[in-house]
């Protein structure tokens, strides 16, 4: 029988000296002798490679020993380049091997488009689309043979119910919810002028009204979370009397309670101690230096009716300005208890904007920006249902958000019920973001979503602020275009049968066949037996945003009233 010990002997009598993962680390072990030896007997000049090539031998050593790195334990100097690679991958992916339709969340044509009506540069496409137009996402809008002459009039929508003292003339195009702390003072400075030079909105986001978009003196919704930063008590709660007063300041023309975002839905956050500056300290009115804390649900209400109590106190607080809130559809049930609220007080927001899943400035954890919350088409055309079914959508506009960037993003957007758009991500593009994906780290390479000093001076505020102008005069120049094209006369006149989309391989539907389309009244009336919405309104009460039955129970209850 052959010896085991002898094949083992044999067997480790031709491993190498040393594993060939370790190389480049015994290399710099060598060089650095032999540089330190030649820099005695031949030229001082030598004393670079030591150093260079000593400092390498230091961090491999380093290597070596520590344990929270396996690739660089086992691949000591040279594990290093695999973080190097992994770091810049997104940029070497940009700018090597993505084609025009490649890249995530926003292609390269897309953000290219941005980019050009920003700097007032002509963005045209030569030689056809690069999109396949037979694919089962593609979209589109049929145009007329018997187009219509451009409407040259200031494309605007008016917001306010009829509770409200001060109604908004709003652009059908604005700036979407990003806080001061998420974005730099330049970045916010920027977008804000654009906006006052363009006269259209800017969402401050959560983090309250900061001295940049009061220095900006653009049109301002003052958007109210979770945290009542701008008018919160010491315990974290709402101060009537501070909202009463920063709401009197007339550059606010709407306020926005922000029930949900698209990007972490049902999620709060903490803002840690050392990154609540003076500058934001001041704004949010919080203490410089501690952890600041927003829930992830309003202490403000508990309930529907609670909610639209809040919403009228907010009226009268304002002096009757619009009043509304933004959501990301969850739970069907919860927002049609809001409306059953409505209908029962007589109490209504004067709007209401619609968050798709698909929105995304807030950093969130994977699964909450990936998998929760309802994409903007779906939750855009179930709470305008709900509002046309309950006789209630004449008295209330609609807003949406979620990766609206172009003319057709909106058109579409319009189709499906939407009063007018907001944009975060596109307007971000205008004012230099290049999507390197690295707005949680505080090392954003264009100064936009960093509160770093020095990468914020590389956003040149008047040259961005003429941008974010731009972008807005020529994207609704080309909706203009594109709504004549179409033979109307006005976008808002956009409707679910102009939007068309694929169903499966073969056929081809109108947005009108393609969803539920809901007639006014409908789920008023008590023989209502429509799918995705009946059972749902049976769960919902406005008491609570608890279902008042489960799921099964309200399909029994339903078919038996159905039946009698």
């Amino acid at each position: 029988m052959p010896d085991k010990n002898a094949g083992e002997s044999l067997s480790r009598s031709h491993r190498p000296v040393f594993p060939a993962r370790y190389i480049v680390f015994v290399l710099c072990l060598l060089l650095t002798f032999v540089s330190f030896i030649l820099m005695f007997s031949w030229s001082g000049h030598f004393i670079w490679p030591f150093l260079v090539f000593g400092t390498l031998s230091i961090i491999g050593f380093i290597d070596t020993q520590q344990t929270r790195h396996s690739v660089l334990r086992n691949y000591p100097v040279s594990g290093h380049f695999r973080f190097l690679f992994e770091a810049i991958r997104p940029e070497i992916r940009q700018y090597f091997f993505e084609s025009n339709q490649d890249g995530r969340p926003f292609s390269r044509e897309r953000r290219s488009m941005v980019y050009d009506r920003a700097k007032g540069i002509e963005d045209v496409l030569p030689f056809g689309t690069e999109l396949d137009v037979y694919d089962s996402a593609y979209g589109w809008v049929n145009h007329s043979i018997c187009p219509v002459e451009e409407n040259h009039d200031d494309l605007r929508v008016t917001i306010g119910g009829p509770d409200c003292k001060q109604p908004y003339s709003a652009s059908l195009f604005n700036i979407s919810a990003m806080s001061f702390g998420s974005l730099s003072a330049n970045a916010i400075l920027a977008l804000n002028k654009g906006a006052k030079a363009g006269n259209f909105y800017h969402d401050t986001g959560e983090g309250s009204v900061s001295r940049y978009h009061r220095e900006g003196g653009g049109d301002l919704v003052w958007e109210l979370g979770s945290g009542y930063f701008g008018c919160r008590a010491t315990d974290g709660t709402f101060d009537a009397e501070k909202f009463k007063k920063q709401a009197a300041d007339p550059q606010i023309k709407m306020i926005e309670i922000k029930m949900s975002q698209g990007a972490k839905p049902g999620h709060g956050g903490v803002l840690p101690g050392p990154k609540v500056t003076e500058e934001i300290a001041e704004a949010r009115g919080i203490p410089m230096g501690k952890d600041c804390i927003s829930p992830a649900s309003h202490s403000a209400y508990s309930t529907p009716l609670e909610l639209l109590d809040f919403i009228k106190t907010l009226r009268e607080l304002s002096d009757g300005k619009p009043v509304g809130f933004k959501l990301c559809i969850g739970h069907r049930w919860e927002f049609m208890a809001i409306v059953k609220a409505m209908l029962k007080t007589g109490i209504k927001p004067d709007f209401i904007v619609v968050d798709g899943a698909e929105g995304g400035t807030g950093a969130a954890p994977v699964e909450f920006a990936n998998r929760l919350g309802t994409p903007l088409r779906q939750g855009l055309s179930f709470v305008h249902n709900s509002l046309v079914a309950s006789g209630l959508r004449d008295d209330i506009k609609i807003g949406a958000s979620g990766k609206l960037i172009s003319a057709f993003d909106i058109a579409g957007t319009m189709c499906l019920g939407a009063d007018w758009v907001n944009s975060a991500r596109g307007f971000m593009f205008a004012v230099g973001c290049i999507q390197s994906q690295s707005c949680h780290t505080n090392k954003c390479p264009t100064g936009v979503a960093t509160q770093d000093s020095k990468r914020q001076q590389a956003l040149d505020v008047p040259d961005k602020s003429v941008r974010v102008t731009n972008f807005h005069d020529n994207t609704l120049k080309a909706l203009r275009a594109f709504t004549a094209a179409s033979g109307l006369k006005h976008p808002s006149e956009f409707r679910p049968e102009h939007f068309f989309v694929r169903e499966g391989e073969r056929q081809i539907l109108p947005a009108s066949a393609a969803l539920t389309w809901l007639k006014k009244g409908a789920l008023l009336d008590e023989a209502h037996d429509i799918p995705g919405y009946s059972t749902y309104w049976t769960m919902a009460e406005a008491e609570s945003f608890e279902p008042v039955h489960s799921l099964a129970a309200a399909k029994a209850l339903h078919h038996h009233q159905g039946h009698h």
